[in-house]
């Protein structure tokens, strides 16, 4: 990244005036990579097609095998809650990390509750809420109705789970239905008198101020299908100037730096600034610039 948008984010960071939004590639290391968890369910499965590492096309095979999609959502849950739980004292572990900023509302695709444990680690007092994206989850009426959700703040700051958390399997946005429905009753309820997807406190995260991707692939598919949808959804996404936390495309090495420049310019439109390297490579570099490298 540029030095100004270095310095833009630890002014930001230092304040809480940006909103963190993190993908699967933040939990690497204590989770299993999406395609990773694609192809040990394919083959626990029988997958017959070629493109094993395509968890929605897994899934959405496996509830059609199964009948029900309940069934593989509670597979792809009991997965992750055997996996190992991350370090949040590593310097170099994200969750950690942006636990210490004063930040108010934390979005997340990630169905784990890292972000949770490693604000309770941090002192704080984190309210959960998961987005009703379809009609058979309530809204959490109780919790927007009071300060905590309506007005959260840096010390009891709200998580919002946008594609749902392993606590609920039936929360879960996984199979290629649950997106489209996703994305189609997003467009619907921004349109509606009294939309409930994106409740005050997460519209003001998305609209007023700058978003800090952690853990999300620019080339990735569910990536591009998140974007996409809240910009269409949300025009005010655009009014600031947004970062994302991306690993080197996977393709020959000589044609990195072209595929590089090419997705730049791409992602250019939305006011996004990339960081090419890991979460634990940012992490360590916003460190060093903030002078608290170990």
């Amino acid at each position: 990244m540029k030095d100004a948008d270095w310095e833009r984010l630890i002014s930001q960071l230092r304040k809480g005036a940006c909103t963190p939004f993190l993908g699967a590639g933040a939990s690497a290391g204590s989770l299993p990579y999406g395609d990773e968890l694609s192809e040990r369910l394919a083959a626990r499965w029988g997958y017959p097609f070629g493109d094993r590492a395509n968890l929605a096309r897994v899934t959405h095979y496996g509830a059609m095998k199964f009948g029900e999609s309940m069934h593989v959502k509670e597979q792809v849950c009991a997965e992750l809650a055997a996996a190992g739980v991350p370090d949040f004292s590593d310097p170099l572990e994200p969750h950690g990390l942006l636990a210490g900023f004063p930040f108010p509302v934390y979005l997340t695709t990630n169905y784990d509750d890292f972000i949770y444990q490693s604000l309770k680690a941090a002192g704080k007092d984190p309210n959960v809420a998961l987005c009703p994206w379809h009609g058979g989850f309530a809204f959490d009426e109780d919790l927007f109705r009071h300060k905590a959700g309506w007005n959260p703040g840096p010390d009891a700051p709200l998580i919002y789970h946008l594609h749902g958390r392993i606590q609920d399997p039936s929360s879960l946005v996984i199979t290629e239905d649950d997106y489209l429905e996703f994305v189609f009753n997003l467009a619907y309820d921004r349109a509606a008198e009294t939309p409930i997807m994106l409740p005050p406190a997460v519209m003001r995260a998305l609209t007023t101020r700058s978003l800090l991707f952690v853990g999300y692939s620019l080339q990735d598919w569910t990536f591009r299908f998140l974007f996409n949808s809240l910009h269409r959804a949300v025009p005010g996404i655009n009014r600031r100037r947004h970062i994302s936390v991306q690993l080197a495309p996977n393709v020959d090495s000589t044609a990195v730096g072209d595929l590089r420049r090419e997705l730049q310019r791409y992602y250019e439109d939305w006011k996004v600034s990339i960081f090419w390297g890991t979460p634990a490579q940012f992490c360590e570099q916003l460190r060093e610039r903030m002078g608290t490298a170990t």
